[in-house]
């Protein structure tokens, strides 16, 4: 188990309205698994997101992430989780233009201080894991969107992080480089990395080992798993 949800929610106040954003959730991520997460634009997937990336705190209710209680973290402490524990892909990629994607891959690990030798070595591995090896040296403006996406994987990768968050990760994708990129996030999973995955596209389904479905603020575990790769 990487993280851990008691009766979470959260709710917001803008004015006089009280928007509940994610209702009361129990739920469990687990390492070796890909989590999927589905559900509609405004359903509160991309709020359960935050709250396991430790970008947003509970309303209410307990949140676990890597044995750490983060109700009571600060801002400093919940960066340092951040950096050290989660890795994130997101839609749009969010590759620094003007660096290589070797450059790009490597900023995680310079802000961790770590020394230029292991930084090169680890950077060299993560691009080699997702195969853009030989395009290490191209801008992202060279590289289609599902090199970009593997890209962003590997830099996602190169902390080795026990925890990756995924939020639409192929909205912007082919079918093609869909397949390759979800291709290479189950591979992850099912070599020991806990990976969650938030969609709206139910052709993602077949890449998960346990799907949650989020609708009005309520997540449920799906029972359904025969599209599952075994």
């Amino acid at each position: 188990m990487i993280a851990k949800l008691e009766q979470v929610n959260k709710i917001y106040k803008v004015g006089d309205n009280v928007i509940t954003a994610l209702q009361k959730t129990d739920l469990i991520v687990n390492e070796s698994e890909l989590l999927l997460i589905i559900g509609p634009s405004g359903s509160g997937k991309t709020t359960l997101l935050s709250l396991l990336g430790c970008v947003i705190y509970p309303t209410e209710g307990d949140l676990w992430v890597d044995n750490q209680y983060v109700n009571k973290m600060s801002e400093n402490q919940l960066a340092k989780l951040r950096l050290n524990t989660i890795g994130f892909v997101f839609q749009n990629f969010n590759l620094i233009a003007p660096l290589t994607a070797e450059a790009n891959v490597m900023m995680p690990l310079q802000l961790q201080g770590v020394k230029y030798s292991e930084i090169k070595k680890r950077t060299a591995e993560a691009l080699a894991l997702v195969g853009m090896t030989d395009r290490r040296k191209n801008l992202p403006k060279q590289l289609s969107g599902g090199q970009q996406q593997r890209v962003a994987i590997a830099r996602a990768l190169v902390t080795n992080p026990k925890l990756i968050l995924c939020d639409e990760p192929t909205a912007s994708l082919d079918k093609d480089s869909l397949g390759v990129v979800m291709g290479e996030l189950r591979h992850l999973a099912d070599n020991g990395k806990a990976v969650a995955v938030v969609t709206h596209d139910p052709r993602l389904m077949q890449y998960s080992h346990r799907v949650i479905e989020v609708n009005n603020g309520i997540a449920t575990e799906s029972s359904t798993n025969d599209n599952f790769l075994h």
